[in-house]
């Protein structure tokens, strides 16, 4: 594809054209680019969004996951009419509307040790809008391998943070981030919520620092990990150096391929986190719990959820013991009875049972899928969020 800018690209671009940092030269720079978006959700809509408007002239899209009604607080390059539909082609869709004039390839699939040394070598640098540590370790490793810039982004509650990994220029993930954390430590924003508006901000941070490298202009944030936290309205900035000891980028690295990255962070794909303390722990599911329930079987059901998420939904004859508390509060639960806990989706529960049963409370199970499985499978009327 030429780079040279057509009439109706000046005429789009003009804005660009006449800053002296992007001028004609830099358009065309923008024109040449290939960024690779890694999830199109909370950060990588508004990232999508702004790169296309400002002509990056190839943009991938991974992403294997459908838009669901939860997604629309937040990931705004989709909407009502695509619920449903994967992601990447309700991204493509609305891409495609801002800026007809780019090329946007898809990949509905999820990004693995499998396939990413086949798709990220078409590209110049990768934005990152994943939510998980495993593919983040996996994308800094293959973006060291392949001397290929990485872009981050990271969003939680109220407080996002961002920087740029460069190999060759700066340090990489594993400098910052040694070590991922011990398995179900780290709630996901579907356990502990998020800002909508608060990805919008990171996301176009992340942008901004794209089209930067891109054009080569101003100091990119490489070695420079920068903090917002939107309930006081403050930026700050942590810097930080390459580690020569890094098993990937120091001076004498000990991974020089990728590895098994679900192992690596104790979690198994699709699955949810074990317990902090590693071990598996007894489950019964929401049939089963009916069940109990319509035999009047004597037993005691727990919900270990936040006292927000409570007001929802609830299941009937739950208390609400929040996980924070479960140990000071075991004294209030009967050894001799049969419990059940539960919560969003089986996590947190997983490690109050863990918990209980080294109290000595053995007759604990957890409930797997929480009480968004007993909303699927049970009862509809059970709110989802």
């Amino acid at each position: 594809m030429s780079t040279t800018l057509t009439q109706e690209e000046i005429l789009r671009y003009s804005r660009h054209l006449i800053m002296p940092e992007v001028g004609v030269e830099g358009q065309e720079k923008l024109k040449a680019a290939k960024v690779l978006m890694i999830g199109t959700g909370g950060l990588g809509s508004p990232a999508a969004l702004y790169l296309a408007a400002a002509g990056i002239g190839h943009l991938g899209l991974i992403d294997f996951d459908n838009v669901d009604h939860s997604n629309l607080q937040r990931q705004i390059i989709h909407s009502t009419r695509t619920v449903g539909r994967p992601k990447v082609e309700s991204a493509r869709e609305r891409l495609s509307e801002i800026n007809p004039h780019i090329k946007i390839t898809t990949y509905n699939e999820m990004l693995t040790k499998d396939n990413i040394l086949r798709i990220l070598p078409e590209y110049d640098m990768v934005l990152d809008g994943t939510d998980n540590f495993q593919t983040r370790y996996l994308v800094n490793d293959a973006c060291v391998f392949l001397k290929k810039p990485f872009v981050y982004g990271s969003i939680f509650r109220f407080d996002g943070q961002a920087t740029v990994f460069y190999p060759g220029k700066g340090p990489c993930y594993r400098c910052l981030f040694a070590e991922p954390p011990p398995p179900g430590m780290v709630p996901s924003c579907a356990e502990g919520g998020v800002l909508g508006i608060l990805p919008g901000v990171i996301g176009v941070i992340q942008a901004t620092e794209v089209v930067k490298l891109v054009i080569g202009k101003g100091e990119p944030l490489i070695g420079r990990l920068m903090l917002y936290d939107a309930l006081k309205m403050n930026f700050r900035e942590v810097k930080f150096r390459r580690n020569p000891k890094c098993p990937v980028c120091g001076e004498a690295p000990t991974i020089k391929e990728l590895i098994d990255y679900d192992a690596f962070c104790g979690v198994t794909r699709g699955q949810e986190a074990k317990p902090a303390n590693g071990k598996g722990v007894p489950e019964i599911d929401v049939r089963t719990l009916k069940a109990m329930m319509d035999g009047k079987k004597k037993f005691t059901l727990i919900d270990v959820r936040e006292p927000s998420e409570y007001a929802i939904c609830k299941l009937p004859g739950a208390k609400l013991i929040p996980l924070s508390t479960v140990a000071e509060r075991a004294s209030e639960l009967d050894g001799t009875e049969d419990i059940v806990v539960h919560c969003h989706f089986g996590g947190r529960s997983a490690k109050a049972v863990a918990l209980l049963h080294q109290m000595g409370l053995t007759r604990a199970k957890n409930l797997a899928g929480g009480i968004d499985a007993w909303s699927v499978e049970i009862d509809p009327g059970v709110a989802r969020y």
